[in-house]
């Protein structure tokens, strides 16, 4: 089989007019690209164009009344943002188009298998290439090559942490506003969290419970694990040698949110769900996010490494504020979303499934393509200061 993907054609489908497609990512694909945008309906595919106000040119299409499956073309670009599970019949889809596919969500066990279709197929699947899962990934593989280089392939202790948090600009006595389904805020917290502490996998039912204060520059967070981060050890390729200390990854919220958020636990830990709906509501109607407010998204991985006395340390930080053109949480993952599209485009990802990438050159070139699009991400480490 040719190592070579389908050849792309230059016109990218991008399906879904939520609040995670933002101006910056459109505008960056409309230089490569032909895009259509696909609403719901077309109504609605127009009228969230009209809102982003894109200097590219964009077609909207509606998929009440227009064929994806008919428009689709082999060598497209087929761009699920629509919730994680559509991500699947869209894959399907594409497949069967002979289009290539790409969304921001993490990788399910599904996608993973019928990307085996799209490998003997020579299409590309590029998954987690957002903002948290997707930059973080960047990040950590760039640490983690640097990390390397300082000690080997075996280190008496390592540790890494990722977080990641979309918080208000200013924040209020809540420390918070809901920018999206505040019953989907509160449910993410029935969610137990596993993750590795001093040198033991550690699983917590209640993730707010291991609340731990960070310290960035001036300021003080509060961050919590969440999900299941043991996985990711593997994802990442840690060498066998290294012994691992502690690694999560979780989320991040200004320091207060724990104590402000306190009645909030009592009612997630009750386990009562029409009580937790009621207060979503509640929630949603007091500390709804208005077109004045301003939203900042802060995503920070650390690398720390020993061996034999000898020490490495590495942080990347990124810091956006959204305007009057994208919110913050929108201009990093569709920004980030079509930087993969525009390596898929390029033809520089071989046939297969790439969760975002793990290959530092192209990690690199993606970051660096961020920074030109307004998303500079910061780097301090033992051996060197940079900015991408």
């Amino acid at each position: 089989m040719s190592d070579l993907p389908v050849r792309p054609t230059g016109t990218v489908h991008w399906v879904g007019t939520g609040l995670s497609t933002g101006r910056t990512g459109l505008d960056l694909l409309g230089e490569e690209a032909d895009v259509v945008l696909w609403g719901r309906t077309r109504e609605r595919a127009r009228a969230r164009l009209e809102t982003l106000a894109p200097q590219a040119p964009v077609q909207t299409r509606g998929l009440d009344r227009d064929d994806l499956a008919t428009a689709l073309r082999p060598g497209d670009v087929l761009v699920s943002m629509l919730p994680a599970g559509h991500h699947l019949d869209l894959l399907r889809t594409a497949i069967d188009a002979g289009a290539h596919f790409a969304c921001t969500s993490y990788t399910s066990p599904e996608i993973e298998e019928l990307s085996k279709q799209a490998t003997a197929q020579r299409l590309v699947v590029l998954t987690e290439a957002g903002l948290d899962p997707g930059i973080d990934h960047l990040m950590t593989h760039l640490l983690l090559a640097r990390a390397r280089d300082a000690v080997g392939d075996r280190a008496d202790r390592v540790s890494l942490s990722s977080y990641c948090g979309g918080i208000p600009a200013e924040p209020n006595e809540f420390r918070y506003q809901f920018s999206w389904a505040p019953l989907g805020v509160l449910t993410a917290l029935t969610a137990p969290a596993r993750y590795v502490r001093d040198g033991r996998v550690r699983e917590v039912e209640r993730p707010w419970e291991d609340t731990e204060e960070l310290v960035l520059g001036s300021e003080v967070f509060e961050v919590y694990p969440n999900r299941d981060s043991v996985g990711f050890i593997d994802q990442y390729g840690f060498p066998e040698g290294w012994q691992t200390d502690a690694f999560v990854r979780g989320t991040l919220r200004p320091q207060g949110w724990r104590a402000a958020w306190k009645s909030v636990f009592d009612t997630v830990a009750s386990g009562d769900h029409a009580r937790l709906a009621a207060l979503a509501d509640e929630l949603a109607e007091r500390y709804p996010t208005t077109d004045t407010d301003r939203d900042r998204v802060v995503l920070t991985v650390g690398l720390e490494v020993e061996r034999d006395g000898r020490h490495w340390s590495g942080r990347y930080r990124l810091d956006v504020t959204g305007d009057d053109t994208d919110t913050a949480m929108a201009r990093c993952v569709s920004t980030t979303a079509a930087s993969g599209v525009e390596r898929v485009l390029a033809a520089s990802l071989p046939p297969g499934l790439h969760r975002a990438t793990a290959d530092t050159e192209e990690a690199s070139h993606w970051l660096d393509r961020l920074a030109r699009a307004g998303l500079p991400c910061t780097l301090q480490s033992t051996d060197q200061e940079r900015q991408h």
